[in-house]
């Protein structure tokens, strides 16, 4: 892949704006004239996509292996990853210690490690700004990322305290016009969505597209991300998505969350990764698994008709690698008092 070409103007710490008056122009102006182009992701506009799935028992699989496999089913060869900055973006929305199915596991976060680190990535940055929880160190310990942190193969950045830089707003569902986004995203070549496959109270579910969330700093937009959900979660979901444009996502499945996702919901073991370069077929993929369909969540209906640039979400344009989506199915419970997951089910 050809080293990327930001175009962006540097924005140093001592310069950064007030947040209020950030805020206002965020909500009403179009900042984006100050700064130019867009982040420059590789996932977005084709007709068809490639989708992963692998089947994992548990966190004690070679979870590193099957990785590897995916990589190479999905044609990420190391020519395209050698030297890269690549940033995996977790999900370590609220921890609570022992309740491994709230937040990517460290096992599947390490075994990304491993398998980027063999195709001879440059740097390997795991992150995330969590959306409610404000100390790091609590975050860090509670969701067990403290004990993979000591690699020296990983830097941890918490993007809700890094320094801001803006773009314009690529998508054109919110009224937001530009993002503010963590100064780190310049610094990275390669972004991967590292969600856990769970349901969600207000989007229906919460895979890939909606981990982008915990991309936004906290310091900011605030906390869970107010400005966002003021703006509208499912228009929130697309814009950040067409402006960031991340370049892949690995889904950890291994034990997932059914229910009153995010975070209320029980735990579902599914036994799966599934990985892919665009976002929205990966969702689909993975909402299939969960036996919930893609066309009925909201935000995967909107990107399979092309908002944003974003989609495919059809079966008949994801072709699928490694395991079959039907041969894994396990349908997770769906709550009729929460209205975003009524008349999901597949």
């Amino acid at each position: 892949m050809k080293k990327h070409s930001l175009r962006h103007r540097e924005v140093s710490q001592s310069a950064l704006w007030d947040r209020r008056s950030i805020l206002r122009t965020l909500l009403a102006a179009n900042v984006g004239a100050a700064f130019s182009g867009l982040l420059p992701g590789c996932a977005i506009g084709k007709p068809g996509a490639d989708v992963f799935i692998g089947k994992a028992g548990d966190y004690n699989t070679e979870i590193a292996s099957l990785i590897r496999e995916g990589l190479r089913e999905l044609d990420v060869s190391e020519d395209e990853i050698r030297g890269k900055r690549v940033l995996l973006k977790v999900n370590i929305v609220e921890p609570y210690a022992g309740l491994e199915h709230i937040v990517t596991n460290p096992a599947v976060v390490m075994a990304a490690v491993e398998a980027f680190s063999d195709l001879g990535a440059g740097e390997i940055v795991v992150a995330e700004g969590a959306g409610h929880c404000r100390d790091t160190y609590r975050i860090l310990e509670e969701s067990g990322f403290d004990r993979i942190l000591g690699n020296p193969k990983i830097k941890f950045v918490d993007l809700n305290y890094d320094a801001w830089w803006a773009v314009p707003n690529a998508g054109t569902r919110t009224h937001l016009r530009s993002f503010f986004l963590p100064a780190t995203l310049k610094q990275v070549d390669w972004i991967v969505s590292m969600p856990k496959l769970k349901t969600h109270h207000w989007a229906g579910v919460t895979l890939s597209m909606k981990n982008l969330f915990g991309i936004l700093p906290g310091s900011f937009y605030g906390w869970p991300k107010n400005v966002l959900h003021m703006a509208g979660i499912i228009d929130s979901i697309l814009d950040i998505n067409a402006t960031v444009r991340p370049h892949f996502a690995i889904v950890d499945g291994i034990v997932g969350m059914e229910g009153d996702g995010p975070i209320m919901g029980s735990a579902r073991a599914a036994g799966i990764i599934v990985m892919g370069r665009n976002l929205s077929a990966v969702d689909a993929t993975c909402a299939r698994c969960m036996g919930i369909n893609p066309g009925k969540v909201e935000y995967l209906a909107a990107a399979g008709q092309g908002v944003g640039g974003l989609g495919p979400i059809r079966e008949s344009l994801i072709r699928q690698r490694g395991e079959s989506w039907k041969a894994v199915r396990a349908d997770f419970q769906l709550l009729d008092y929460i209205e975003a997951q009524r008349g999901l089910r597949l």
